[in-house]
């Protein structure tokens, strides 16, 4: 490597330190010396890392088979790495598996792996396999000191609890749960995920009083070191989307051939994964998952958003249109005979009024349920305390919940009849009336299939994905009166509110 080129690897060492600010330099410093020395295999490394944040998933798989080409060293870390983008990103989860299989060929003992493909059979509905992945993980685990090992273990403890409940109070599994949720040294982040388990392991013995504090031990582990909750930020947020937004939009002109979109939202855990799980049963309908285009539009060319609506003429928002449409094809090809597909993120509610601008075409279903099962669902869920800070605390779950509740009545205003209301209470209790009306509102035709939705073989990556692997039950809906005495913080502030609640 001559003196130009280590003075590029220096430079973009240095622009990859200053993290998202400096790496659209940093990709361009990598490509140059690339260009002059194409057999650095840690340059086409860092580079398909670089890609990957910037979304450009194709690029990034590029880079990394480069750096397996000319003998990186630890080459599983890069089998790893082009697994999640597989997975997360392009919903190719054959070649995910194939990835992380590769991983463990080069590397049997490589627990990350092991805890990634655990999680893939899980989300594939394959319980018995995974269960072979976190119990080999454990037994790995178990036979080293290391530190990091030892927390990998316990993560696949936790997940063990989770696909193998406790039969009884009596279990030995839930006396190696609170053992394994008291060991010192464990990272707030394990310690939080072998406390939810625990919680859930009570729960399903009808022990709320043991779950619910095991749940609330949970949360402080997880939000410790996370900024808190805003409440003040959340309402002014939902006051500029209300005034970017004020008014109906007619939208640009779509093709009218192409298959139109259904976006679904509403709280997280109420219902939404269901939903979708319904609707991809049926044959004229894909089902996208979690798809993250239009966070990284919000986070590229819309930024800042939404001030940056105000902007957008007709031309423009035509070519966001056609800009999403060709990240689905890679995200989610579409079969021939599909009428609608599905983007399934609780969040897009608040883009309600940019997605009406750029598909005026599109149906929006808001998915709710009973306030007090979903804010004590919130409560009992393992949310990414950054992304979700509300989710530490039944009162900040309250106040959110009563924000979104604000938002969703102004676009309900704004848009009455594309917006459409899926309860899933009502759904639980009475399925086929439910679903028709739904199908109604999509202009579907009736599908029995969307009856026997837990019977798909698809990937799920929420996580719901061993609730909607059952067919429906209704122990979910009402579950709030056993932990009425806990749940007076969330009841007050949404009572406080205005919201609806039961006695």
């Amino acid at each position: 490597m001559d003196a130009a080129t280590t003075l590029l690897l220096k430079q973009a060492n240095s622009l990859i330190e200053q993290g998202a600010s400096g790496r659209a330099a940093a990709i361009q410093c990598l490509q140059q010396l690339l260009a002059h020395c194409s057999d650095h295999a840690e340059s086409w490394f860092n580079l398909g890392y670089l890609l990957r944040q910037s979304g450009d998933f194709s690029a990034a798989l590029h880079a990394y088979a480069q750096a397996l080409r000319h003998g990186i060293s630890n080459p599983q870390e890069v089998h790893l790495n082009c697994a999640v983008i597989h997975s997360d990103h392009l919903h190719q989860y054959d070649y995910a598996k194939q990835e992380l299989l590769a991983a463990l060929d080069k590397a049997p003992r490589y627990l990350p792996a092991l805890l990634n493909l655990g999680n893939l059979h899980e989300e594939q509905g394959e319980r018995a396999e995974a269960i072979a992945c976190y119990q080999r993980l454990l037994q790995i685990a178990q036979s080293s000191a290391a530190h990091t090992p030892r927390q990998l273990g316990l993560e696949a403890l936790a997940r063990l609890a989770h696909l193998q409940p406790p039969a009884s109070p009596r279990d030995p599994l839930l006396e190696q749960l609170r053992h394994a949720a008291d060991t010192t040294g464990v990272d707030d982040g394990t310690r939080a995920n072998l406390l939810f388990s625990l919680g859930r392991a009570y729960d399903s013995l009808s022990m709320p009083d043991q779950a619910f504090s095991a749940f609330a031990r949970a949360k402080q582990h997880a939000h410790r070191q996370a900024p808190p909750y805003a409440p003040a930020r959340t309402a002014a947020q939902m006051e500029h989307l209300i005034a970017v937004f004020s008014q109906a939009h007619p939208g640009s002109a779509e093709d009218a051939a192409a298959p139109a979109p259904v976006f679904i939202c509403g709280m997280f855990r109420s219902g939404s994964t269901l939903l979708e799980q319904a609707l991809a049963a049926h044959p004229q309908v894909a089902a996208g998952g979690e798809l993250d285009i239009l966070p990284r539009m919000l986070a590229g060319p819309l930024a800042p958003f939404p001030d940056s609506v105000r902007a957008l003429g007709d031309g423009d928002l035509a070519r966001l249109a056609a800009r999403y449409r060709q990240a689905l094809g890679y995200a989610l090809p579409l079969p021939p005979g599909t009428r609608l597909f599905t983007d399934k993120r609780p969040d897009n509610f608040l883009l309600i009024g940019l997605i009406m601008r750029m598909f005026p075409n599109a149906r929006i279903v808001h998915s709710v349920r009973n306030p007090l099962d979903n804010g004590l669902a919130v409560f009992m869920q393992h949310l990414n305390p950054k992304l979700f800070p509300y989710a530490g605390q039944l009162e900040h779950i309250g106040h959110y919940h009563a924000q979104h509740a604000r938002l969703m009545r102004h676009w309900q205003a704004l848009y009455p009849e594309t917006i459409y209301r899926f309860d899933y209470d009502a759904y639980v209790a009475r399925p086929r009336e439910t679903l028709a009306d739904l199908l109604r509102f999509l202009e579907l035709p009736w599908d029995e299939r969307c009856l026997s939705s837990h019977q798909l073989k698809n990937t799920v990556q929420t996580a719901s994905y061993w609730q909607v692997r059952r067919p429906l039950y209704t122990e979910a809906s009402g579950r709030w009166r056993k932990y009425r005495r806990h749940l007076d913080p969330l009841y007050q502030v949404l009572a406080g509110s205005g919201i609806d609640l039961p006695d």
